[in-house]
């Protein structure tokens, strides 16, 4: 995400954004400064979330939500976390309501993430082989309501396979 944004930058010459350092300071605290945000604080919130968020996607891929449908619903769930993290801290505003042009970049930036994420995240689960999702959806291709679950001893983890 933040090689996107670095390339989309020196294209558009928009600036760097503060708001995950003001994000940071209003959740721990920090004294909050005037204009450009302190570097250090900027970066430890736009990774660690990016950190975060990653291991639930690795959840994902281990549960058998994998592919481009998986990282389109993490798209969804990372523009969620910043938004919660951005209003609730009253730093951000609703998308509705902001600039045409920045919440298409936002978005852009905040898919690239997710695909980047969900790329390596489900290759990482793919070594393990299905998970109980995909063993579950491979009984009985397709939508079937009255496809019941897979048994525990086949729906549990890495070690409990037979």
């Amino acid at each position: 995400m933040v090689l996107s944004e670095k390339i989309e930058q020196a294209v558009t010459g928009r600036p760097d954004s503060h708001v995950p350092a003001r994000v940071l300071q209003r959740l721990t605290g920090l004294p909050e400064h005037p204009g450009a945000q302190p570097a250090a604080v900027n970066w430890a919130m736009h990774y660690g979330q990016g950190a975060l968020l990653g291991v639930l996607r690795s959840v994902m891929a281990h549960s058998g939500l994998r592919g481009p449908i998986a990282s389109a619903a993490f798209t969804v769930v990372r523009v969620t976390n910043d938004q919660i993290l951005e209003n609730a801290t009253g730093v951000g505003a609703p998308p509705g309501t902001w600039p045409r042009q920045d919440l298409v970049v936002d978005l852009l930036h905040k898919s690239v993430y997710a695909f980047t994420t969900g790329a390596v995240a489900d290759a990482l689960a793919a070594r393990g082989g299905p998970g109980p999702g995909q063993r579950h959806a491979a009984v009985r291709p397709g939508r079937h309501a009255d496809a019941g679950p897979l048994p525990r001893s086949q729906a549990e983890g890495r070690g409990n396979r037979r």
